[in-house]
């Protein structure tokens, strides 16, 4: 059984190359049939995220070139456009590629958690497509174990590695479980954006974002479950924010020392969380001074990043032995499906015989044979017809001088070895 991946991600092609080959949720049933169809075989697994498009494929027989040209005709893309972008890894190859993905070790941002979500979707999407069969069901099956056991036991995912995220991250160390707390967010931008993301993946209680234009600000209040207002309304509502991130592209400070303090004594001194991401600076340098306000600017958040990538980096290292280790045991169970097909058909073979011989042993006795009679005749029959074969192999080997046969053949079946070879 042969196993094949083939794809593009961030490593090897531009977004305006990935996005002309990616596949949505809709058009994965379509897709799957498409692929299987190609290939002519009957698994396959497709993963489409923003970074990467790729099939997982297992066959008797697997190769890239129909399924390139089943895409370049879906798609209507011109040939050379995947050229030099698509991917093809084979077997064992394939086998550490599906390990690695999914433990976020091939990521954008290494170590991320969302690709594990993401290619469990993928393959739920294919086993209610009946496209997942043994060899892709134990591979995804390993991935998302090999995934746990990396997050388990190294810190890959401990620490935060950019800055909408790490902001979050500090935030529920402040103020532990989001699910009533209220995140005021100033800004429309990308930053603002994953930050927004970020918590709403947090559990954050309740979202509010302020921007200068509040057609933008309303744009991504509509996306993210969020309450829109105007920059212009920010003193109103300072007093009920728990967290305040900001990122714009202000030239003065925005939020100032006397208005954190008004907020502060009406909020009765509760902790109040900042994050200020603009540079030029959003919030006066000199909120920090004041109680119960803990002040973050984006180079704090960049020193805890670049130690976290550090960190990040030596549990990789120590992720990458995990899935090495994961990748030859599933190649040792893909192995053994040689050796199991082979052990049922000899059982198979066997009971057949075993079956044969029995139904003449009941039609004897039935005929008044004595029974010792029978049952000496049943296990000589049984012995001679099971042994005929090996023992007639073993011989033809002997006369041809394959050694190795004979030898092989001692081994397999459990002899001691010849008197000879005792002695020295």
């Amino acid at each position: 059984m042969a196993i094949l991946v083939f794809g593009i991600s961030h490593q090897t092609a531009p977004i305006g190359v990935r996005e002309r080959v990616a596949l949505d949720a809709a058009q994965l049933p379509a897709a799957l049939a498409g692929a299987l169809a190609a290939q002519g075989t009957r698994e396959a697994v497709i993963l489409s995220t923003c970074n990467r498009t790729e099939f997982y494929l297992a066959g008797e027989e697997v190769s890239p070139a129909p399924l390139s040209e089943w895409l370049v005709r879906v798609k209507a893309l011109d040939p050379a456009t995947l050229s030099g972008h698509f991917y093809t890894l084979e077997d064992q190859l394939a086998v550490r590629h599906a390990l690695r993905v999914a433990c976020g070790l091939d990521s954008m941002v290494l170590g991320e958690p969302q690709i594990l979500g993401q290619l469990k979707q993928a393959y739920e999407a294919s086993v209610n497509g009946k496209a997942v069969g043994k060899t892709l069901g134990k591979l995804m099956q390993y991935a998302f174990t090999v995934a746990k056991k990396v997050r388990t036991e190294t810190a890959i995912g401990r620490t935060p590695v950019s800055v909408a995220y790490a902001a979050v991250r500090l935030a529920r160390q402040i103020h532990g479980d989001l699910a009533g707390r209220t995140a005021l967010l100033i800004g429309a931008g990308d930053t603002i954006g994953l930050v927004a993301a970020h918590l709403r993946r947090a559990g954050i209680g309740r979202l509010v974002i302020a921007n200068r234009t509040l057609a933008r600000s309303a744009a991504l209040a509509r996306e993210m479950d969020a309450t829109a207002v105007a920059l212009t309304d920010l003193a109103e509502h300072l007093p009920g924010a728990d967290i305040i991130v900001t990122s714009t592209a202000s030239r003065l400070p925005l939020i100032t020392r006397a208005l954190v303090q008004s907020a502060v004594k009406t909020r009765r001194y509760q902790p109040v969380f900042i994050v200020d991401l603009a540079v030029p600076r959003d919030v006066e340098p000199s909120v920090a001074t004041l109680a119960d306000v803990y002040l973050y600017t984006v180079d704090d958040l960049n020193n805890v990043i670049t130690e976290n990538r550090e960190l990040r980096l030596t549990a990789a290292a120590q992720a990458e032995e995990i899935v090495n280790l994961h990748v030859q045991n599933f190649l040792d169970w893909l192995q053994s499906l040689n050796g199991n097909a082979v052990i049922v058909d000899y059982r198979r073979q066997a009971e057949a015989v075993r079956d044969e011989l029995l139904e003449k042993a009941q039609r004897r006795l039935a005929m008044g044979s004595a029974p010792a009679e029978v049952l000496r005749g049943l296990a000589v029959g049984l012995t001679n017809r099971l042994l005929h074969y090996p023992t007639s192999t073993i011989r033809a080997a002997s006369i041809a001088g394959r050694q190795d046969v004979v030898s092989f053949a001692r081994e397999l079946l459990g002899l001691d070895a010849p008197e000879d070879d005792h002695q020295s």
